[in-house]
């Protein structure tokens, strides 16, 4: 069974307004590269070499023009497919059906930055008989977020951007699914957001019994405010330079 990458780039990053005025959220500046190249090298990282970037707005094509068919990242080819408008995540994720073909494929968000890899996660998934599993990270702003409710150790509820977060877990945006997903996001209804929910396909998998979960290593951050783009930029730019000053050291 083949592992396919799904990243979603769409929206208008409207929390980022006017910085995205005249581009793609995505294709805005962590430190020293576009925010696309980080979710793209996550998927890389892990042995995800068939990639499909979903993106929306005005500013679609710069994807292509940025990104080409991947070669910088010593790809053959990235698919790309379009997101009318605004639906949510679980409606943008809806657009990679054909691509995914009844394989699995791990999910994630094009504004999400991690410290390190999640290989081993995968390795977890795919020796899961199926069903889904998703990573999370305790976080000071939990609200902002899809939040788990714990029994023990156990997940017993997702709950989306909470008033009074049940714990102060959130939901990364780095999920894995099975071919069912996408006959579960055929069923929902849009939130009182006008959205298709990403938290409402978790939940459905949790009512099966078959989502599994992780706590992901290291720092993660968004960067869909301007707090979280600032938070991001500090992230990487610190670990940037201390691999540099590894990699610069004399070996003794």
């Amino acid at each position: 069974m083949e592992l396919k990458g799904v990243i979603l780039a769409g929206g208008l990053g409207k929390r980022l307004f006017p910085l995205t005025k005249v581009t793609n959220k995505h294709l805005l500046p962590i430190y020293c590269k576009p925010m696309i190249y980080y979710p793209i090298q996550t998927l890389v990282d892990a042995g995800i070499k068939d990639i499909l970037i979903v993106t929306g707005g005005r500013h679609a094509g710069e994807f292509l023009r940025l990104l080409g068919n991947g070669a910088e990242f010593g790809l053959k080819h990235i698919n790309y497919t379009y997101q009318e408008g605004e639906g949510g995540i679980a409606e943008g994720l809806s657009l990679a059906e054909h691509f995914a073909d009844n394989n699995r494929i791990a999910v994630i968000l094009g504004d999400n930055i991690i410290e390190k890899g999640i290989k081993k996660y995968v390795d977890e998934f795919m020796a899961q008989s199926g069903g889904a599993r998703i990573l999370i990270k305790k976080v000071k702003d939990p609200q902002r977020f899809g939040v788990v409710e714990f029994k023990g150790r156990k997940i017993v509820s997702i709950d989306e951007k909470p008033k009074r977060p049940k714990s102060d877990y959130a939901v990364t945006g780095i999920y894995m699914y099975d071919a069912a997903a996408f006959n579960i996001i055929k069923t929902l209804k849009p939130s009182r957001r006008g959205e298709l929910e990403i938290t409402d396909v978790n939940n459905a998998y949790l009512k099966r019994g078959e989502l599994e979960y992780s706590v992901l290593d290291g720092w993660w951050t968004d960067s869909g405010t301007f707090d979280s783009l600032l938070r991001a930029n500090n992230l990487v730019a610190k670990k940037q330079k201390t691999e540099n000053r590894k990699r610069n050291s004399p070996v003794l």
